[in-house]
């Protein structure tokens, strides 16, 4: 396993003025409420509890950074699409995650967390046709994928990939499936953004 070095919470930012500003690149994730961000994190990154898993969608209302030691950033980002919050509310964490993407020159790559189980959403298309608008470079992740049999899988991989137009990399927090993959597309945008004159200016 591909594993990060030296993962720690750095702290949770309420507004940009929280937001990194040594110029490390950063890979943000982003997902419906449910969807399972906090469990991936933990997975990728090999440590139980580094992000609080809550069993109540739409707990995470604060942009939540962890650096991988003098390399890059975390980014998790509130999750959107929970219908149950109050409008206010969800206005306000939502409107957080796109603060923090617009405009940001560290973000190396957008990962974007979508449910193996459930065909495209029309939420999901919003926030990909959101960062397509924006130039930003993003990458999906089908979480959850051992909840399903194999062929299962491999279907739902096959039709978010035709729906998407890219390459969908399949991944449970549960089994690690897919973790290896999912670093080697981290790296990969850790690359392409260094490669850039973007950095090292920040926001």
């Amino acid at each position: 396993m591909k594993r990060a070095p030296e993962v720690r919470f750095v702290r949770s930012a309420a507004d940009p003025s929280g937001f990194p500003k040594d110029g490390l690149p950063e890979i943000a994730f982003l997902g419906r409420s449910n969807v399972g961000k906090s469990s991936l994190l933990n997975a990728l990154c090999g440590k139980r509890g580094l992000a609080r898993v809550s069993s109540t969608p739409g707990r995470t209302q604060l942009v939540n950074l962890f650096r991988v030691g003098d390399e890059m950033y975390l980014v998790d980002l509130p999750g959107y699409g929970y219908a149950k919050a109050p409008r206010g509310v969800r206005a306000s964490f939502e409107g957080l995650a796109v603060s923090y993407l617009e405009g940001r020159a560290p973000l190396a790559l957008a990962l974007v967390l979508i449910d193996s189980r459930l065909p495209p959403q029309a939420a999901d298309q919003t926030l990909a046709d959101w960062l397509d608008h924006h130039g930003l470079p993003w990458a999906i992740a089908a979480t959850k994928s051992d909840k399903l049999s194999r062929s299962q899988a491999q279907r739902s991989q096959s039709a978010l990939a035709a729906h998407y137009g890219r390459d969908v990399t399949l991944t449970s927090a549960e089994t690690r499936l897919g973790l290896d993959a999912l670093w080697t597309r981290i790296r990969a945008g850790l690359e392409a953004w260094h490669a850039t004159s973007r950095h090292p200016h920040t926001k």
